[in-house]
């Protein structure tokens, strides 16, 4: 994210976690906004343990991102959805080792996602700062 993005820190985020209250998007930056990703390969077979299946799921995060040029650095929320309370810290640990800026974040836990064996989904919104800078050029 660059410094055109506004990082909002009233102090209500970090009692949970390490990651900012609200983002002020500056007018005109294109934002991409995938549909949330699985942790399902591209062969659709699904990894054997938890840290795989989440790095998997960020990867295919990274691909819904890339056709509209937006990259990791240009993520401004995400959204995730595991089912065991369990994966929380393998989660956190992968989630930290893909995205080293602070963006936005939610995490829910959830009974079951839409097919049996899923164990995350992440959604991740994502601002293209450098598109908005070179309409104003």
């Amino acid at each position: 994210m660059t410094a055109a993005t506004q990082l909002i820190d009233v102090r209500v985020s970090c009692r949970i976690g390490i990651y900012f209250d609200a983002l002020a998007i500056p007018a005109g930056a294109p934002q991409v906004v995938p549909s949330g990703a699985p942790g399902s390969r591209p062969s659709r077979t699904m990894p054997e343990d938890f840290a795989e299946e989440a790095g998997q799921a960020s990867d295919n995060v990274c691909e819904g991102l890339r056709p509209a040029g937006a990259k990791l650095s240009d993520i401004s929320q995400v959204r995730s959805w595991l089912t065991d309370r369990d994966d929380i810290d393998a989660y956190v640990k992968v989630r930290k080792d893909v995205i080293s800026h602070r963006p936005a974040y939610m995490l829910v836990l959830v009974p079951q996602l839409i097919r049996p064996g899923l164990l995350l989904e992440i959604e991740a919104t994502a601002v293209v700062m450098q598109a908005a800078a070179k309409q104003h050029e």
